[in-house]
């Protein structure tokens, strides 16, 4: 039918799944079930067209259960207790209403039912109905919707946790969590990809009007810094250069852990997200060595030859692949019942370039659980039989559970927490544990903006650099020959190459909603009692 190629009417009405509306989404399940009721997109049904509503996103609320319970009281019967389908509800309940009214206007004009349906789409408030909805959300989004007829939004959070970009033209509007998929889609240069604004909505009704509208007050944005660090492509270009600053920043303290001697260091990193950051360290580290040939030639100038000056200016940083991934294994977004199984077979080591003499450096992008690290590279570094093994995190320690779509929600599968709980152990200062677990017991019943992260206090006893070298004990063994040492990134220098995105409540506990401290009190007592289970729905 070569007649429908410029007739989009004729194609919409012969073509299946031809349309103007499309969403779909990749995330992957870290709880509950993989499954095929899980899979986003999520549809709520209705014969009447403006009261079908599709949704999806990047999200998780801290208090599910609060909106879940305000359903029951409207009288509703939501199917389960998730985060995804409560949303969903709370948007459709006032969908509902807003549909109702209008169709009593229609009706008041003398408008029959049939023609009253254009008129309820071109007049359906998208932004009334998301600030009704959204009154009393704690937690992370940047979520999208449809609506039957045609209209559409994508809404973020009021502190900018999530992310979410947008491009618009005289043709087309495309939302997504990255800049670079929109870039690399649509062609279009970086300044033409829009971020969208906290607390806001994206509308884009039938019609074609688009417009950005404030939905909820703005709040200090605390956009989450682990996208930048991990989650998102690295061929974002402003991601690209905040991970690279990441590694160039970490370096003085690699020198210090190496005593400057980088004659007899190699470095490297833990494919395949530190690739950056390792970029941005090897840089760092050059600049090292060419200021320090740059001092001894002005120092010794006058007896300089010209073989032993070309024998200076040859000396480089030494780089090497010397850990290598099976790029199909990813244990950070595997299930924890698969995760063990898969660590011990992800790694594999290029042999014949360490010397006995060595220090090893190799940065990875983050250190959430050590699993990886004590089940499979450390074991397999040491078998290259370097003097050192220094284990660099582009990231600081995580101390503290997410809980706005980022997989880390239990204390205890976190490094930094259960060196922390050592420490205490081995200096006598046990006591702290239970005065934080009746410090948050108190708290139980108060609400959300009344609540504090006391799970701090099990922290400020010991410096940085304790934890740090608890942990390296922790992670190695009697087994590993070379001494083992873990340099983990500082806030001030994570801040200083993410400026943007100031989020740091997984290394500090400075939670950006009320939520997040009922949260992280909740996943301590949890620890305290033996639950093995989420502080949060």
């Amino acid at each position: 039918h070569p007649e429908w190629a410029s007739d989009t009417e004729l194609q919409k009405k012969n073509i299946p799944y031809i349309g103007e509306l499309f969403l779909g989404h990749v995330r992957y399940g870290t709880f509950g079930k993989n499954s095929i009721e899980s899979v986003h997109p999520f549809l709520r049904q209705n014969n009447w067209m403006h009261r079908n509503l599709i949704v999806a996103g990047n999200f998780n609320m801290t208090n599910v259960t609060e909106l879940f319970n305000s359903l029951v009281e409207l009288g509703q019967h939501p199917k389960e207790l998730a985060d995804t389908v409560t949303v969903m509800e709370k948007i459709g309940h006032f969908l509902d209403d807003e549909v109702t009214d209008l169709y009593f206007q229609c009706k008041n004009e003398g408008l029959s039912k049939r023609d009253a349906s254009p008129v309820i789409a071109e007049r359906l408030d998208v932004k009334k109905i998301l600030k009704r909805a959204s009154k009393g959300w704690d937690g992370g989004y940047a979520m999208a919707g449809l609506f039957g007829h045609g209209d559409a939004f994508v809404f973020r959070d009021p502190a900018g946790i999530r992310p979410a970009y947008f491009y618009e033209d005289d043709e087309i509007v495309v939302v997504a969590s990255e800049r670079p998929v929109i870039q690399t889609a649509f062609n279009v240069d970086f300044d033409q990809v829009k971020e969208l604004q906290p607390g806001n909505a994206l509308i884009i009704k039938k019609n074609g009007r688009v417009s950005e509208e404030e939905i909820i007050t703005p709040v200090v944005k605390k956009a989450c810094s682990f996208e930048r660090i991990y989650f998102s492509r690295g061929s974002d270009a402003e991601i690209y250069q905040e991970r690279k600053d990441l590694g160039k920043l970490i370096l003085p303290a690699v020198l210090e852990a190496i005593d400057n001697d980088t004659d007899n260091t190699v470095f490297s990193y833990i494919p395949n997200t530190a690739e950056t950051s390792f970029y941005g360290m090897v840089e760092a580290a050059q600049d090292f060595l060419n200021q320090r040939k740059n001092d001894y030639i002005l120092k010794n100038r006058s007896k300089l030859t010209k073989d032993s000056l070309q024998a200076l200016l040859e000396v480089k940083i030494r780089t090497e692949k010397v850990a290598i991934k099976d790029a199909k294994l990813r244990t950070f977004i595997t299930e924890d019942s698969s995760r063990d199984d898969l660590v011990a077979h992800v790694y594999d080591v290029t042999y014949g370039v360490i010397k006995p003499e060595d220090n090893l450096v190799i940065i990875d992008d983050s250190i959430v659980r050590g699993t990886t690290l004590k089940m499979s590279i450390i074991k397999m570094m040491d078998r290259l039989k370097p003097k050192s093994i220094i284990i660099v995190s582009s990231a600081p320690q995580i101390r503290y559970p997410d809980c706005y779509g980022i997989d880390m929600a239990k204390l205890e599968g976190l490094v930094a927490f259960r060196a922390a709980l050592e420490l205490l152990h081995e200096r006598n200062m046990s006591h702290i544990i239970d005065e934080v677990y009746q410090k948050c017991k108190k708290q139980e019943n108060l609400k959300d903006a009344e609540v504090v992260n006391y799970v701090t206090e099990i922290y400020a006893p010991f410096k940085a650099q304790e934890i740090s070298d608890k942990i390296a004990d922790m992670l190695s063994s009697t087994e590993i020959n070379a001494k083992v040492k873990i340099i983990f990134q500082s806030i001030e220098n994570l801040h200083q190459a993410c400026p943007k995105n100031l989020g740091d409540w997984y290394f500090t506990g400075d939670y950006p909603t009320p939520g997040g401290n009922k949260v992280v009190n909740r996943a301590f007592m949890n620890w305290v009692e033996g639950k093995n289970q989420r502080a949060y729905v």
